[in-house]
């Protein structure tokens, strides 16, 4: 080995993520600033004290980062402050909206404030709790039974309740949260788990068929059950949104386990199927395809499709400004339909910054399992990357009619606790595992001339 790849010292790039994090909080506190300038021409009186919070939570997770994760990316953490200060700003926005229509309902952005300080706090519970990632995987199994039981939670008569035709929620007292967001943290450590102790036996190759290599009939059991847990999710809980996130991400960590495609071929025809059954059992599908296909049909039913895709088309290229537009005309603009709410007030090329600040994030996660070192950690990543990407994929691309619309809810920008909270543990585990990837291997120190007579005499 040369002198200099002896030497070599991965660098932290702490220094580098906390300019990137000031700039980050720029943006932040400069939408807010924008939306108070936009609504009334002055900057809001509380400025100081919501930019002093959200700088004070900034500034901690990266000292945290610096104690905790030295080596780990310096990229992902300025990109998800960068998205919880532009949704606060935008929930924000929503609020005046709502005040000024006489609404009951809100206001829901110092609520957020204070769940983004619970997801910041569950950030540094995980990476204080988790110093190896490889250690989860000894509870494979245990997180398979704890995802399960979340799953279960909102179909119990006590605890669930039906919000919107979806009973994806759980009760308790004045609280309320969807078990689902941390089901997919514990989903993907399970599959990651399994997949690495089964992936040889579902590697094997089956049957050649128009070139692919199709895995045998013995091995289909593990993706027959997750394909029937998907249309459990869809059947009892109503979730479209969910269902479509907890298959495609096992068939994807499937594929990236065995390195076959005919898993692909494979769980496509399985979700062609079971979505052509579930659009001719299920009435609330059938609802959300013919929302997608034609929502003017029905202006009652589609009436939130219908004044999303007004709010967009009212933003235009560039949108009408921060406290320019009207996007609480648009129901649940502060929830499942904030990606129109901002395309309506920063316009097409708004929203496309922001989808391409998503892009980046999961581009950062799929680096991170490229360069992982082993199979579990390259698997975990991959399956936070990709249900981050696919959660994305189907919230924008219901909003703007690219797809049926679901429930879910878009990361760090919507309002709601659980999604919040769940987003943050999953950053935390993503820079968990770069910093065990980025942190350079113990030093073996060579034996000198005088330890190595030493060990010979011995011997």
């Amino acid at each position: 080995m040369s002198a200099l790849g002896a030497g070599f010292v991965p660098r932290k790039r702490r220094g580098a993520e906390l300019y990137l994090v000031v700039l980050a909080l720029a943006v932040g506190l400069g939408a807010y600033v924008g939306v108070g300038l936009g609504v009334s021409g002055d900057v809001p009186a509380d400025v100081y004290t919501f930019g002093g919070g959200l700088a004070l939570l900034a500034l901690l997770t990266h000292a945290v980062v610096r104690w905790l994760a030295p080596y780990a990316d310096p990229v992902l953490l300025p990109l998800v402050i960068a998205l919880n200060g532009l949704g606060l700003a935008m929930i924000y926005r929503i609020d005046f909206g709502l005040a000024d229509r006489g609404q009951s309902v809100g206001p829901f952005a110092g609520p957020q404030l204070t769940w983004t300080a619970i997801g910041v706090a569950g950030f540094v519970a995980v990476l204080f709790i988790v110093r190896d990632h490889r250690r989860l995987q000894t509870y494979t199994y245990t997180f398979g039974l704890v995802a399960i039981v979340l799953l279960l939670l909102p179909l119990l008569p006590v605890l669930g309740v039906e919000v919107n035709g979806a009973r994806i929620w759980v009760s308790l007292g004045p609280l309320s949260f969807q078990p689902g967001e941390i089901a997919k943290l514990c989903l993907v450590i399970f599959f990651a788990g399994y997949l690495v102790v089964k992936r040889e036996p579902l590697a094997l190759a089956g049957r050649r068929f128009i070139g692919i290599d199709l895995p045998r009939g013995r091995d289909l059991g593990p993706i027959l059950v997750a394909w029937l847990l998907s249309l459990g999710v869809l059947v009892f809980q109503r979730d479209l949104g969910s269902s479509l996130l907890f298959f495609g991400l096992f068939l994807v960590l499937l594929y990236v386990a065995t390195e076959r495609a005919g898993w692909l071929v494979v769980g496509g025809l399985l979700f062609a199927a079971g979505a052509y059954f579930s659009y001719l059992t299920f009435d609330h599908v059938q609802l959300r395809v013919q929302g997608w296909l034609d929502p003017f049909s029905d202006t009652d039913d589609y009436f939130q499709i219908i004044q999303g895709q007004y709010g967009m088309a009212h933003g235009g290229l560039l949108g009408r400004g921060l406290g320019q537009g009207d996007p609480v005309m648009t129901p649940y603009s502060y929830s499942d339909f904030i990606a129109a709410s901002l395309g309506e007030e920063l316009g097409l090329a708004g929203l496309m910054a922001i989808i391409v600040v998503y892009a980046l994030v999961v581009e950062r996660g799929l680096r991170t399992a490229l360069v992982c070192r082993d199979t579990f950690g390259k698997l975990v990543a991959t399956g936070l990357a990709v249900s981050f990407a696919l959660q994305v994929f189907v919230v924008v691309g219901g909003v703007t009619r690219l797809i049926p619309l679901t429930g879910l809810t878009t990361p760090f920008l919507s309002y709601g606790g659980s999604s919040l909270v769940a987003n943050w543990a999953i950053i935390a585990l993503l820079m968990r595992i770069s910093d065990q990837t980025r942190r350079p291997a113990p030093e073996v120190r060579p034996l000198e001339s005088d330890d190595a007579t030493q060990v010979v005499r011995m011997r």
